[in-house]
């Protein structure tokens, strides 16, 4: 039987927001593939999500992986990175008090115990030593934000977990998973988003990336690919014709849903049609701020800085 897998929870976007100038994320392109309202509504009503325990796993253990770097080589060890999690959890829920209520007397949503919630973040770092000796890597950057213009189209941005710099220059982009790898032949949405991160990098730098590579702590997998010039343009021509039907969306307000398997998953429900519920309507202004599109229904105008 073929299952769904459940979205990418990591980390929580709400915790590693980007700028808020208009563009494209490769997380919010994966949201227009998928469900052109749900792209709406995080990015255009932005409403509020419901804080998940799993979000929150991912967004701890991304923490613990950048943070364990700050430690001399010879000081990466498994029970270094476990010493961080308790740590990592007081600043997110310093930060996002929100995240003091995942947990009731019936433990989170899934109804796991604090306890069972950490010690599942603890073999996901584990796992990470598995995949990789953090002691004889030395990253250029962690938690890199990249941006780039494409003319006349949209600004790209993203946050790379880690990128490693060879001596001859080489560079390598690293994206850490919590879930577990897809299997043959769904490998597309992940490597469209390494792509994505290639392609900005390429752009910005002037540096074609020697490898992109995904690591998978749910099972401990590894996804490696060597991208060409051929790929990564492939890549800008769909991410062209992504935000121009974004842009068409706006203009039009045809913001559809599609219905699929994750939907099961969707914190937006009540406001979808779909599922019998009425989207709210969309706040003035913003379709101008977030998008850089003109309000659905009234003349184009030029846009202003």
């Amino acid at each position: 039987m073929t299952t769904t897998a459940a979205p990418d929870v990591s980390p929580d976007p709400a915790v590693r927001a980007p700028s808020s100038a208009p563009g494209l994320s490769p997380s919010r392109a994966s949201d227009f593939m998928r469900c052109p309202l749900l792209f709406r509504f995080r990015v255009v009503d932005r409403l509020p999500e419901a804080p998940s325990s799993a979000a929150a796993r991912g967004t701890v253990v991304h923490a613990v992986l950048e943070r364990l770097y700050d430690a001399p080589p010879g000081e990466r060890t498994p029970e270094a990175a476990a010493a961080l999690l308790p740590v990592e959890w007081e600043r997110l829920v310093e930060a996002e008090p929100r995240y003091a209520t995942l947990f009731d007397a019936d433990g989170d949503a899934a109804g796991s115990t604090p306890e069972q919630w950490l010690g599942r973040a603890r073999r996901l770092v584990a796992a990470y030593f598995t995949l990789e000796d953090p002691n004889r890597l030395q990253p250029e950057a962690r938690e890199l934000r990249v941006e780039t213009s494409l003319d006349d189209g949209p600004l790209l941005r993203g946050i790379v977990d880690r990128l490693d710099v060879a001596p001859d220059g080489a560079l390598r982009v690293v994206d850490y998973k919590t879930g577990r790898a897809p299997g043959p032949g769904f490998e597309g949405s992940a490597l469209f988003q390494m792509r994505f991160y290639g392609l900005v990098l390429w752009r910005e730098r002037g540096v074609l990336p020697r490898m992109l590579q995904l690591l998978y702590l749910g099972d401990g997998q590894v996804l490696r690919a060597q991208p060409t010039e051929r790929e990564l343009e492939a890549t800008e021509t769909k991410v062209r014709a992504l935000w121009s039907a974004i842009q068409d969306a706006a203009r039009t307000g045809d913001w559809r849903p599609r219905r699929s398997r994750l939907c099961g998953w969707c914190a937006h429900q009540s406001v979808c049609p779909e599922f019998g519920g009425t989207p709210p309507v969309i706040p003035p202004g913003a379709l101008r701020e977030r998008l850089g599109a003109t309000e659905a229904g009234r003349p184009e105008e030029p846009l202003r800085g």
